[in-house]
Parts: structure tokens; sequence; C-alpha cells
């Protein structure tokens, strides 16, 4: 049977043979009418021939060949395959920043995996986890990326055609550097502020002259440890800006130049060196008095991780979160447009701009495949209807990132695949390719598991963004926004399903070297999961409280769980910021322990 190679190709026909032999020669011809990193590849009798652009295009071409050449009846079938990306820059970023902290071995999984992707930018976020020289307060606990950890990943992403390239927050998301005595004067609120209801600590910069000058200063030492000449400043989600020592000047001038002002301190000093950088676009999105503000050679990013089809779902169900989106002045209804409605200021200002989904993987225990999968395309769709030339996945590991690293590992295929070609791409199995390329599993367990767990969250029968509803139930201590906990008849098929799939893994076979690992660290996540289906179903029980029996129950098989999460860490991550993962668990054991008192 013919050979489908992945990505999927633009344009691909598998004819009858006879093809070529395995040992036939290869032709290579340059051709310059090509698109760039495209190819053109041909099998026959007389052997094989590759047309190319660029080096890009013959890596390419040689990958989609050696897949081709896999084939049993590779002689007999006679190949035509004629490619090109639909994005020049197709982008993963991994968050290293929120307690996980990859070991060598890990990154360079992910490496193969991306390259197996056709991605060629890998970036890394960081707040806290770089060894800054001079700052060694700040990261001393997190086994942080050392400049030898960034040279050595440099050279690996470069033998697989992948820009290693460093994103650095610059504005927002700074509590790790805030929360000490040497730098709490640089936070916009010095005591922290109020979000959601709750008090934080402090997490933004004020956009000061001086503070640019100490974030340039970060830059200037993790930026020349990359040799790609991009890097990403962030500058995401400032809450508090406006709220503290920019107030006065926010009320004068308008939030959006107090923002852009700071942001372009960071941007033009190396534009001027010739880079290109990238910062996210939530805030700078939303002015349109900034729209002609950009500096030559900056690329606002647009993110957007909740799929158009979940956050109407989540709109009509005008819950407490609609309640406050609308309290706060969000336009809601026009989120139901996905894409299109976070890029529409930048669209109608014609202003160029990368489009970033995300793995939904974070904040989930198994990932919201479904979300994740939807969410991709619609990046694609709106990136490709308007001319980016940049598509950036993102896999963030927000609140100590519980998942294992496997659950990303079909969205980041799908990413690559849907901003390789998105035509031939959008109804990808991804379950087939990560059992077939990266688990390879002949029984076609692993990656079956992984699309069955990964879904599982959208079968709960309710709407929640960002996060899946078992994930909320333990990093909540169980107890969920009104409308948000799922029925318990779907409580009870979930965990039907979670013991079926956790049974299934008994009979998988990855060969890959890290099979073992990811056989293990799903079983796991389902565990987990199994918990948090329990946590509810026993609040249900007891009309909203869990009886003092089942809390200790609950309690016992948390503590063995945590064990468990433990050693499961630290087969692929490093051992800073594990105990600040774990302790996002205390909600849930304090809760567990109060019932089982009671």
């Amino acid at each position: 049977m013919p050979v489908t190679p992945f990505p999927r190709p633009a344009s691909f026909t598998a004819g009858d043979g006879p093809g070529a032999p395995a040992d036939a020669p290869v032709v290579v011809t340059l051709e310059q009418d090509l698109p760039e990193q495209g190819f053109r590849l041909r099998t026959s009798p007389d052997g094989i021939a590759v047309a190319h652009r660029d080096a890009a295009g013959l890596r390419y071409a040689l990958q989609t060949l050696d897949q081709l050449k896999a084939g049993a009846d590779f002689a007999d079938v006679a190949y035509e395959v004629q490619d090109a990306p639909d994005f020049a820059v197709r982008g993963f970023m991994l968050d290293i920043s929120r307690d996980r902290v990859p070991t060598r071995r890990t990154l360079a999984r992910w490496v193969e995996i991306l390259s197996l992707a056709r991605i060629n930018q890998f970036e890394l976020y960081t707040e806290h986890t770089f060894a800054f020289r001079g700052h060694q307060q700040v990261w001393q606990d997190a086994s942080p990326l050392t400049p030898e950890d960034v040279r050595w990943l440099d050279a690996r992403c470069a033998a697989a055609g992948i820009a290693l390239v460093p994103n650095q927050n610059t504005l927002g998301h700074m509590e790790r550097w805030l929360a000490h005595e040497p730098y709490a004067h640089r936070a916009e609120n010095e005591d922290g502020f109020t979000f959601d209801g709750h008090h934080r600590s402090p997490s933004t910069l004020e956009p000061t002259a001086e503070n640019a000058e100490f974030v340039l200063g970060l830059l200037d030492d993790v930026v020349p440890h990359f040799r790609a000449k991009r890097l990403n400043v962030g500058a995401d989600e400032p809450f508090e800006l406006g709220t503290g020592k920019t107030r006065e000047r926010a009320e004068a001038e308008g939030i959006g130049p107090v923002y852009f002002d700071y942001v372009t301190q960071l941007i033009r000093p190396w534009v001027e060196r010739g880079y290109t950088v990238e910062f996210w676009a939530d805030v700078f999105g939303n002015h349109p008095e900034l729209m002609d503000r950009v500096p030559a050679g900056a690329v606002p990013v647009v993110w957007q991780y909740d799929s158009a089809s979940l956050t109407a779902a989540v709109i009509d169900a005008d819950g407490e979160e609609v309640a406050a989106w609308r309290a706060s002045g969000i336009d809601v209804d026009g989120l139901r447009d996905g894409f299109r409605d976070r890029a529409r200021l930048l669209l109608e200002a014609g202003v160029p701009f990368w489009v970033a989904p995300g793995t939904s993987s974070w904040n989930s225990l198994l990932g919201r495949l479904d979300n994740a999968l939807e969410n991709m395309v619609d990046a694609a769709t709106v990136g490709l209807d308007n001319g980016a030339t940049g598509y950036l996945n993102t896999a963030w590991g927000d609140n100590g990132m519980w998942e294992p690293p496997s659950v990303a590992f079909g969205p980041a295929l799908f990413g690559g695949a849907v901003s390789w070609n998105l035509a031939a791409n959008r109804d990808l199995d991804v379950a087939a390719v990560l059992d077939e390329h990266v688990l390879l599993d002949p029984t076609g367990t692993t990656g079956r598991v992984l699309d069955r767990t990964g879904r599982l969250a959208a079968q709960l029968g309710v709407f929640t963004l960002n996060a899946s509803p078992l994930y909320r139930a333990l990093f909540s201590g169980g107890d969920l926004p009104a409308g948000t906990t799922p029925s318990d008849e779907a409580l009870t098929e979930a965990g039907r399903v979670l013991a079926r799939c956790r049974e299934d893994l008994r009979t998988a076979d990855p060969a890959s070297a890290d099979g073992d690992v990811v056989v293990r660290e799903l079983t796991q996540a389902i565990r987990l999961s199994e918990l948090a289906v329990d946590v509810l179903l026993a609040r249900s029980a007891g009309g909203g409280s869990v009886s003092p029996a089942d809390a200790r129950r609950l309690l016992t098989e948390l503590e063995r769980l945590l064990v468990e999460q433990r050693a499961c860490w630290l087969l692929r991550s490093r051992p800073g910021g594990l105990d600040d993962s774990l302790g996002h668990f205390d909600t849930l054991r304090h809760a567990l322990t109060s019932a089982a008192t009671r």
C-alpha cells in the first residue's frame, strides 16, 4: 500500500509502478521558480529526481523521500510530490518558566518532533529560568538553563534546520523577579493588585526608562547565546498597567501610549541591530491609535487559545465568567469570531502580524484536543486570508504544568502540519501520526489513548475556557463555578472512559526511546483525572461537601498520586520548580483534610 508522507503534501500522486529501486540514484537540481522552502520529487525506474529552490526545500524533499522509502512497496509505486509551505515561519513555543524546566534529553526529543512537523522556529519562553549573570537570587532554585545549555540546544536545532529563538518576558509576568527585595521597587504596584476578585502579588514592571534599561540588560545577557537574528520580548498581560504608579499618566494619555512607549524602547535597539522582534499583541491590538507606530522589523503576534465554537458556547451559557467580561467592557459577542476578532484592528489597519494558537495542554491534565485542533485551523485560516507570514503554536505551562509533556506532542504535530499546508492537513488523524512517526507503537494504542483522553474534556457537558473541568476540580479543591460542574452521569461515563484507557495502556508497545516514559506519565495523568472525577462525585453525593469517610479515602489516594507525580516529573524535567508545582495541590489537600476531620 502506498505511503502518505507527513505532513501531507500540497500535491501527491502515488501511481501504479514501477517506481524507483531502493538504491536508485538521486538527481538533485536547483530551480529558482519553485516557492521558498518548496520542492518537487519524482520516482521512476530511471531513478529519483528532486528539484528544490533552497536548502530548506532540499531538506524537506529528502525527509519526504525517507518516509516513502519506508514503504515495503516503494519500488512498485511511482510517486510524484510537489510541496511548499503556507507560512514561511512555522514556530513552536515551549513554556519553561511555570516550574517545569526540561532536561537536555527532553529538549532533544522536542527537536526531533518539531523537525518531523517541519517547524523551523523553536522558542523557549523564560521569565526567571535562565541563569542571568548577577541575578542568582532569582533563579537559584529553578534549575535554569545555562548559557552552555542554550548553545548546546542551538546547535542541535541548527542541525535540524530549526532556528532557536529567545522568548524573554519584559513587562508582565515578572512576579518571580518582583518577589525579591532588590527588584520590588520596579513594580507598577509594589503591594500587589486585585484580579478576578483575588489579591495577587506584583507581576508587572512599571514602564519606565530605568526598567527598560534593566530589561535590555537581561536581553543583552541571554540573546547572544542564540545564533538566530530574532527574539520575542513578550510584553503580554501587564494586568496592573495604569492602576498604580502610571495611573495619572494613563488617565491623561491612555493605556495604549503608556504601554507602547515602553515596548518601543525594548524593540528599537534590537531592530537597529538587524533583529526581527516579536511581541504579543493582546494590548497593542486593542488600540487603533498605535497601528502606525510599529517599528520596521517588529512583528505583533496575535494570540487566541480557545476555539470560536467553545467561546460561543461559553457566551451562550452566560455564566459568571461572561458576566465579568461584560462588566469590564469587553466586546463579548465579538469573541465568537476567534482570531478574526482578535486581530480586527490590525486587519483594518493593514498591519502585518503573526498568529499564535495553542496546544490547549495547559490547565488540563490530559489536554483539550478538540479545542486545540479547531483553534489551530482558525489561526491558519485567518493568517492565510490576511497574508500572515508567521504561525507560532504555543504550549504554556500555567499553574505548575501538571500535564506530562507527551500530551502536547499531538497538538504540536498538528500545528506544524496545518501551518505547512492547511488544506491538506486540516483533517489529519493525530493518533495515527503519533503511533506511526513519533511513538512507534505497532499496536496503535498509545496514540489512540492520547487522542481519546484528549477529547474527554469536551464530552463532559460543560463549557470552560483555558482549562478542563477535571483540572479545575483538583486545582480548586472541588469547588467549581456555578454551571461548570459536570453531571453525575457525565462524570460516571468519564470515569469509565479513563479506566478503559488506563487498561488499554497495559497493551501498548511504543518502541520510541521515551515510549516507557510516555506510558507511565500518561497513566499518571489518567489517575489524576480519575481522582478529579471521584472528588466531584463525592461532593455531589454529600450535597456539596465531601463526607469524612470519602475525604479520608481521597486524601490517601492524593498523597499516593503525588509520590508518583514527583517521580514522573523527574523523568523529563529538572528538579527546580517541582515543589512549587506540587504546591498547587495544597488547596485540594486542605479541603480534604478539613472534610476528613469534620
